[in-house]
């Protein structure tokens, strides 16, 4: 028996270091698991380290990607042949960003947006709620988590009554994230004629191969005209109400504007994979320009469907590009060695860095990871903070006062590799500078973790730094 194992053991081993061709510190990581724990290890990796990117998860019709590649070509060639308008200094500015975001991701830019900031969960949702109650024609709504709760029963019965009422309604939700929604209020929704699907569901009892890869987007379109994006899931923790976690500081965004029709085209290409309802994308494509503000938006998606890592290297542009300061918050702070190096390269050439955590675990490995990495910041001569009035579920990242990035993603590798993620890259610099100043209210509710605070952790937590830090390419 053990002979087999290690038979297997063996060509599992050679199959990820000449096939599936993952970077090095991930292919040692999984060796190193294959071997520690035979047998296990191979259920692990068949779980967890499914290789999808040559799958074909969201598809496009010839004519809708031929109307994408048109759209986002023709914008690309204006910028980089000086003959687009930009309506505000910070999107001509940031050109090259916009520039490489639109390689891979085909993320239009638009610059007619307006939006708005929440950081208080019950501001959020009441907003929401509104905005849902006020729907005329659809409501599209996508959420990593949305649970059998006060906060989630509520959602579903506002939806169930606009369903009877004639509005379109779609609802996607991540099967794992949203294990245990009120499958009863889902079956009302239903009846009611609302649509319902779930992103890569269990097929099998036993073992499920895409366990690992998780639709973690947050997206809310109404009526085509109203957005919403950001990292507010749908449970009562996030208003408040779940005492480990006390209040609970997030960032989401509601946007007006021609980047919604890019929020609905993200939002109908994911549910079209997971439901079977055969849905155009085309007629969100070329809608008449709105003159909601003059705020510059891309909405970038990345996942494991694809090799390119859109959001991530939108975060590398941003801090390469830095010339004064970078502010970052996160809740999980793992960064694969590109990242962090150049954090540390924009520290030592002026750059105010700062980075900001949560005091609060929610995620044991990825939380020990995390303080294992800032201190790499630290040491750099970078500031980090740990956020100790509640819980910082925050993923935003501010440069120079001039553009920003709200949304999903996470400052970490599943963010980058793993989950199906959701940014908005946004140039202005007021609304920049708002963000700003939210993070610079925050330092008031922190502590600044400093070298001597950091040496004085014991031996078990340094043990439990050490081994996270070893499988954070896998966590």
């Amino acid at each position: 028996m053990l002979s087999t194992l290690f038979v297997i053991n063996i060509l599992l081993a050679l199959v990820i270091i000449f096939l599936e061709r993952r970077d090095p510190a991930s292919t040692l990581a999984w060796i190193m698991v294959l071997f520690l724990v035979p047998g296990v290890g191979i259920l692990l990796y068949m779980a967890f380290a499914q290789n999808i990117a040559r799958q074909k998860i969201f598809k496009l019709y010839d004519n809708e990607e031929a109307l994408m590649k048109t759209s986002s070509g023709n914008q690309s060639e204006a910028i980089t042949l000086g003959e687009f308008q930009f309506d505000n200094k910070a999107g001509e500015k940031w050109k090259n960003l916009i520039l490489l975001n639109q390689v891979h991701g085909m993320s239009f830019y638009t610059q007619n947006n307006e939006i708005e900031i929440f950081t208080d969960g019950h501001n959020k949702m009441n907003s929401l709620f509104t905005d849902i109650e006020n729907a005329t024609e659809c409501i599209n709504i996508e959420y990593f988590i949305i649970k059998r709760d006060i906060l989630g029963d509520a959602l579903l019965r506002k939806l169930i009554e606009k369903a009877k009422e004639g509005v379109k309604v779609r609802l996607l939700v991540d099967a794992l994230g949203s294990w245990n929604i009120n499958k009863h209020l889902v079956e009302k929704l239903q009846k009611a004629g609302g649509l319902y699907a779930e992103f890569f569901p269990t097929k099998w009892k036993v073992l499920n191969t895409k366990i690992n890869y998780r639709n973690h987007r947050k997206l809310v379109i109404i009526d085509n005209w109203i957005g919403y994006i950001g990292g507010y899931n749908i449970a009562r923790e996030y208003i408040g109400r779940k005492k480990k976690f006390g209040n609970w500081r997030d960032t989401h965004m509601r946007i007006k504007g021609d980047s919604v029709f890019d929020l609905n085209t993200r939002f109908l290409l994911d549910w079209r994979s997971a439901s079977e309802e055969e849905v155009s994308v085309e007629e969100v494509f070329f809608t008449p320009e709105t003159n909601e503000g003059n705020v510059g938006i891309q909405i970038v998606s990345s996942g494991p469907d694809t090799v390119n890592e859109e959001i991530k290297r939108g975060f590398l542009k941003m801090i390469t590009t830095a010339k004064k300061n970078i502010y970052i918050q996160t809740p999980y702070f793992v960064p694969d060695e590109p990242i962090l190096e150049v954090l540390k390269m924009a520290i030592q050439t002026g750059v105010d860095v700062r980075v900001m955590i949560p005091s609060i675990q929610d995620h044991l490995f990825v939380y020990w990871a995390t303080y294992s990495y800032v201190s790499e910041i630290i040491d750099a001569g970078g500031k980090v903070y740990i956020y100790d009035d509640g819980f910082l579920h925050a993923k935003t990242m501010m440069v120079d006062g001039e553009v920003s990035t709200v949304g999903s993603a996470n400052f970490d590798r599943r963010s980058f590799r793993l989950n199906f993620e959701a940014n908005a890259f946004i140039y202005d610099e007021d609304e920049t500078k708002k963000l700003e100043a939210i993070f610079e209210d925050d330092i008031r509710k922190s502590h600044l973790l400093t070298k001597e605070l950091y040496e004085q952790r014991g031996i078990w937590i340094r043990i439990k730094e050490a081994v996270s830090r070893i499988l954070s390419d896998i966590l």
